[in-house]
């Protein structure tokens, strides 16, 4: 590997993106075609149902290790996400009106079926356009594939007949992950049927490279011969995964843990047609609440436009590129610490972007690992953080039972005069992400409990010292103080047990914010009312 290639660092940053992009810079030096070709980075989608999660996590992760690699070289790289639209139709989706309508279109192209939410020309092509819409919505830099306009248009037309120069080798290697009968059958090549239009999963009866042609017989005996090339056919999904790398000299591709064994098998056959596979990050899966895989076709989990009703898009990138090899859950509930997460990114980030000149190489470094980083493609926006966190307003907006803005606007201007929607943009959405979360996951679920007789004494002495300070210019680490002095004093073992009965007590949920800084914006005067009620409660 040049040095010259990292002339920018002293040392290589060590977040993901980073080491994935150091194994790039690799492949690259060492391919044997050495044209100036930018590398080729694919990411692909399988449009039998809507863009998910997972659909966006992938283009986002994909993009970060582009941005790592361009910081480390300077050099172009391109992003293709391919789609899948010439595959057929295997069941209908549980997510998607017309299902009846879908059900006569089995097997068929997802190109070629019509679209059961009647706005584009097919299924595949309303699957397509809502994956670009969301992928420009987030300003990702990429080009759309379409298979169907690749076969189509004679762009794989050379590697399909590579494929018919050595069939009978992918079928031999594809065959030892069989089972007996199915081997007997197999074939990497699934012929259109030119006259019902069904994706063909049939035994051919002759190959013919020269001719570029396969003979088969569909169900009712009935004898074709076919071409390969210009759309006729298509390939079994793990050979046709090999031959588009193959063909367009991909050279890095992420991929799920669940596809393990399908890298492994469509590697092997890139390099029977003469190819090098692409470099491979295996991420885990998401899980929504039950801990099972989400699903285009099921359409468990989160969808991209849930996260959205409740967290700026900022916190979903956020948790997109945590621990990509970690399976995580994918529901509700991680979006109040994602987003807060997200801000102290940013806060920590634009502090070092600040003192940048002053920094010495160690700490520049700092920069580059710090998601924020890569979220925001390398410059800090203006305005983008908040003085106050998600969970405080959440917090704020329970005690409050906040249904408008203007209620949480008080607490927050009397806590700092300063704020406003206009200086603090960030503040102002996250304050009525706040208010939706609120009414949706935590209104619903409040239980409060009364406290047992050590709490109510410790609450008691809570509310005295509060009366002590009344009217006073008290800041949030000063209360703070003061609450742990309390918890202290009345010995909870472990301490934790004392906030978790302030939260239980008078929040009526298991965790809650920092309390002295929930105190000084809630206010002081409020809070004594707030545990005088919760001394009253049986």
């Amino acid at each position: 590997m040049s040095e010259n290639n990292f002339s920018s660092f002293t040392s290589i940053p060590k977040s993901w993106p980073f080491e994935e992009a150091v194994k790039l810079v690799d492949r690259i030096k060492n391919k044997k075609d050495k044209s100036d070709k930018p590398a080729l980075l694919e990411t692909g989608y399988g449009p039998s149902g809507l863009p998910h999660i997972g659909t966006f996590g992938e283009v986002a992760r994909t993009s970060w290790v582009r941005q790592a690699y361009q910081a480390l070289t300077g050099q172009p790289v391109h992003i293709l996400a391919f789609s899948d639209d010439m595959d057929g139709l295997r069941k209908v989706p549980d997510n998607v009106p017309n299902k009846d309508m879908l059900a006569q279109h089995l097997n068929k192209q997802l190109s070629r079926i019509p679209d059961p939410f009647g706005t584009h020309d097919s299924f595949g092509a309303h699957n397509n356009a809502q994956l670009c819409s969301f992928l420009d919505r987030f300003g990702f830099e990429y080009e759309f594939a379409s298979a169907t306009n690749y076969y189509n248009s004679g762009r794989f037309d050379a590697a399909l007949k590579r494929v018919l120069e050595v069939h009978d080798e992918i079928v031999a290697v594809v065959g030892k992950t069989l089972r007996e009968e199915r081997r007997a059958t197999y074939s990497p090549v699934l012929p259109i049927h030119p006259e019902t239009g069904i994706v063909m999963q049939v035994p051919m009866e002759k190959i013919d490279p020269v001719a570029g042609t396969v003979a088969w017989r569909d169900e009712n005996g009935k004898f074709f011969e076919t071409l390969v090339t210009g759309g006729h056919a298509k390939l079994q999904w793990k050979a046709d995964w090999a031959m588009r790398w193959y063909a367009l000299g991909v050279d890095y591709e992420m991929s799920g843990k669940d596809l393990i064994d399908s890298v492994k098998l469509s590697s092997k056959i890139c390099k029977i047609l003469g190819g090098e596979p692409p470099i491979n990050l295996t991420y885990e899966l998401f899980l929504d609440d039950q801990g099972q895989k989400i699903s285009k076709s099921k359409g468990n989990g989160l969808s991209i436009e849930e996260w959205l009703q409740y967290a700026p898009e900022e916190s979903l990138a956020l948790y997109m590129y945590n621990a990509p090899k970690r399976a995580k859950r994918l529901f509700f509930d991680v979006i109040p610490k994602a987003t807060d997460e997200y801000l102290k990114h940013v806060s920590d980030w634009a502090e070092l972007e600040k003192n940048k000149d002053n920094l010495e190489a160690a700490e520049k470094e700092k920069i580059f690992n710090n998601p924020a980083w890569f979220i925001h493609q390398g410059k800090v926006p203006e305005k983008v953080g908040s003085p106050i966190s998600f969970a405080m307003l959440l917090n704020l907006a329970s005690v409050a039972n906040a249904e408008r803005a203007e209620i949480l606007w008080g607490f927050l201007k009397r806590y700092d005069e300063s704020v406003s929607p206009e200086s603090h943009p960030m503040l102002s959405q996250l304050v009525e992400y706040a208010l939706a979360y609120y009414a949706d996951f935590i209104r619903p679920h409040k239980v409060y409990r009364a406290p047992e007789v050590k709490e109510k004494q410790a609450l008691t002495a809570l509310a005295d010292k509060l009366r002590e300070v009344q009217g006073q210019s008290i800041n949030a680490d000063e209360l703070q103080n003061m609450v742990f002095a309390v918890g202290k004093e009345f010995e909870f073992e472990p301490l934790r047990a004392w906030f978790g009965c302030l939260y239980e007590v008078l929040l009526g949920q298991k965790e809650g914010p920092r309390f002295g800084m929930f105190i000084a914006l809630y206010g002081v005067s409020e809070t004594i009312e707030l545990i005088e009620t919760a001394l009253t409660r049986e």
